[in-house]
């Protein structure tokens, strides 16, 4: 029982992780539309860190979902969707492309209208997966 009980906790230690990741991932990307939308004054020191963020996220990705969450009830506005692992080359597809998305903006954004080609890009990469690989609580 002892051991059933640890790999509970274990598994919700990684979906834990998991969604803090991802709304770290979510804040990085607030931190960039009021930039984009004229709302906020440009700042390389955050573009710099939200895109660092990014980078992380793309980084640690491909071992965030492992068969162990598989159905694991969390709190929160959302959840793993099962086609996470039903469809693992399609969901490791979405994590490539995010991830070459994110690199090649730490790359290149160095100003406002650099700023402005890449974060649509990213947004699409975070909307395509999320449509088909989470699903909203509730």
């Amino acid at each position: 029982m002892l051991l059933s009980i640890g790999a509970v906790v274990a598994q919700q230690d990684v979906a834990n992780q998991t969604q803090t990741t991802m709304k770290a991932t979510g804040r990085a990307m607030g931190s960039l539309a009021p930039m984009v939308k004229g709302e906020k004054p440009y700042d390389q020191a955050v573009v710099d860190t939200a895109l660092t963020q990014l980078n992380d996220t793309a980084k640690k990705l491909p071992a965030m979902f492992p068969e162990s969450i598989k159905g694991l009830k969390i709190e929160g506005d959302y959840s793993s969707s099962p086609k996470v692992w039903e469809d693992k080359a399609g969901f490791a597809a979405k994590i490539e492309s995010f991830a070459k998305v994110a690199t090649e903006a730490k790359a290149k954004v160095k100003d406002l209208d650099s700023l402005k080609a890449a974060v649509p890009a990213i947004g699409k990469e975070c909307s395509g997966c999320h449509e088909t690989f989470r699903l909203k609580n509730g």
